[in-house]
Parts: C-alpha cells; structure tokens; sequence
C-alpha cells in the first residue's frame, strides 16, 4: 500500500511536469508581447515628437521673416514706372514732370514711409507701387469710387469723407481760418476733435495719430464754384504736418494743380511761401516742420501783409 502510494504520487508529480513548462512558455509569449507592444508605442511616439518639432520651427521662421521689409525699387524700375504712367492716354493723369517730382521725394523718403494722398486719380496705383516699403493712405470724397476702388484692388488703403465747403466761399472761410486761428482753427491740433470748419474731422481714428512723411493733395475736384475744392485738403495737410509728435520733423506737402487760385491762396496761407522749394509745372512742393503746440500762426509772416491773392479772390 505505501508503495502503491508512492507510485500514485511519483506519477502526480510526473503530471504536473508539462503543466509547468507550458506555464512557462505562455509567460514568455507574453513577455514577448509585452517587449513588442512597448517598441511599437516607443517607435511611434519617436516619429510624432519628430514630427511636431519640426513644425514650430518653420512657423518661427515665417513669423520671424514677416517684419523684414522688401528691399527698395530699384532706380530702373522706378523709372519705368513713372515712364508709363505719365505716357498714358488718360487725359486727366499727371505730366511726366510732375509724377518725377513726386517719385523723387518718395525714393528718399526713410523706410517705412508713411504716404497721405487727397484724392484717387489716374496715379493710384503707381503710388501705391512706389511706396511699396511703406503706407499709402488715399482720401476721396467719392464713397462709391472708394469702394470700387478698394474692391478691385484690395491692397490699397481708402477712406471716403464729406467736404461741406464750395470754392464759392473761399474768401469767406480764409477769413474764419484768420479770426479763429487761435482757437478751433490753431496750427497745431488734434483735428479729431476740432470744429474748424476747414478741418477734417470725420477721418479713422488712427490716421490722426500717424506721422505723415509725405502728403499729396490732388482732391477732392475744385474746377466749377459749387465744387468743394482743396481748401480743407490743405489745411487739413498742414495741420497734420506741424502737429507730429515723433519720427522726422520734417513733411513734405505737394500740391497738384498748384496754377489755380484755389490752390494758391491756400498754399500761402496754411503751407506758407517760406516754406516752399520747387514750383514746377502743375506741383507746388514744400517741406513742412513739427511745430511746438502752443503755436497759434500759420506763417511767420503776418497774415495782413504776406498774400494778395486772397484780396483778388474776394473781387472774383
């Protein structure tokens, strides 16, 4: 009996031999498992970190290229440019002499240049072209023109505005500019909030705050005496040119049709003779200085003896 018994045991443990080593080799088919899972998980989480590294890196890289400005035209492309435009069929557009003059202020005006233009015209674009480095604002009192405008080329920048004066009343609103020059109508002012009935008040908000490099007044219309003519446009340049708190002191202001009287009378009154440097052709050019803020005239000359033409526009 013991040794039935022990043959029954010996056999038991005979039994549970295979039962070990098939225990055994699943262990190692999942260890195997296991190794195979975490290489595949390890291999992926490689390429996917790889992947999104790589990604900021080439946004840094465009966010960082994006400020640097093109270089400048070059001279042969500049007069080109100012070639074509002034050979153009369009009997409204600028002679060639005068286009020169203007592409000649803007090719050493300092980068970034900030352009101010009174009026959208047959130029636009070429305005546009030559201060690509900078910004171009136009004004125009055509809202309609100014939509379509800003609708068929979307890369400029247009604002339209009301002018409620007539070149009917030029003598009479020289005359209010005279009698209020010390209050609404100061040299130097935040035209956003002034009631000079000559200052354009009704621009965006951020125009204001600007430094204007360069202004060209050739707007709005001003050949018939209901028209609105440019007295606002050229008070309004002159203003803005003396009252900039920062970059160059110095604006140049040029104003188109400078042979008529509208024109002149105003240019001497609010750009002021002395202040002039070319007359040539239909462009009258003058350079413009920052002025202190406490500043209420004009001009250095007295407005009672520096300007007939405002007596000559009175007998008109």
């Amino acid at each position: 009996m013991k040794n039935t018994i022990n043959t029954n045991t010996n056999t038991k443990l005979i039994l549970l031999h295979p039962y070990i080593q098939k225990q055994g080799g699943s262990n190692r088919l999942w260890l195997l498992a296991f190794v195979s899972f975490f290489t595949v998980a390890f291999l992926l989480t490689f390429i996917y970190t790889r992947e999104h590294s790589i990604v900021p890196k080439t946004v840094v890289t465009a966010v960082s290229t994006t400020p640097i400005s093109s270089p400048p035209l070059s001279k042969t492309l500049v007069k080109a440019l100012v070639h074509y435009a002034s050979r153009s069929n369009d009997t409204d557009g600028m002679s060639y002499t005068d286009i020169k003059q203007i592409s000649d202020v803007l090719r050493q005006c300092p980068s970034p240049c900030n352009f101010l233009i009174f009026g959208l015209t047959h130029e636009t674009l070429l305005w546009q072209a030559l201060n690509h480095n900078g910004r171009t604002v136009f004004i125009d009192e055509n809202r309609y023109y100014a939509a379509y405008m800003e609708e068929k080329f979307p890369e400029i920048e247009v604002y339209d505005v009301q002018y409620s004066t007539k070149i009917s009343e030029l003598k009479e609103l020289v005359t209010l500019v005279r009698q209020q020059v010390h209050n609404e109508c100061r040299p130097v002012q935040n035209l956003l909030f002034s009631d000079c009935k000559l200052g354009l008040n009704d621009l965006p908000n951020q125009l204001y705050e600007l430094d204007w490099d360069v202004i060209l007044v050739d707007g709005p219309r001003g050949y018939w005496p209901e028209g609105p003519g440019r007295m606002s446009a050229i008070f309004t340049a002159g203003v803005l040119a003396r009252s900039k708190k920062g970059g160059n002191h110095k604006t140049h202001v040029l104003v188109h049709d400078f042979n008529r009287e509208v024109e002149r009378v105003c240019t001497d009154e609010f750009l002021c003779r002395e202040n002039m440097v070319k007359s040539k052709d239909l462009l009258g050019h003058f350079v413009l200085e920052r002025m202190d803020g406490s500043s209420t005239q004009f001009c250095r000359n007295n407005y009672t003896t520096k300007s007939t033409a405002a007596s000559s526009a009175s007998s008109s």
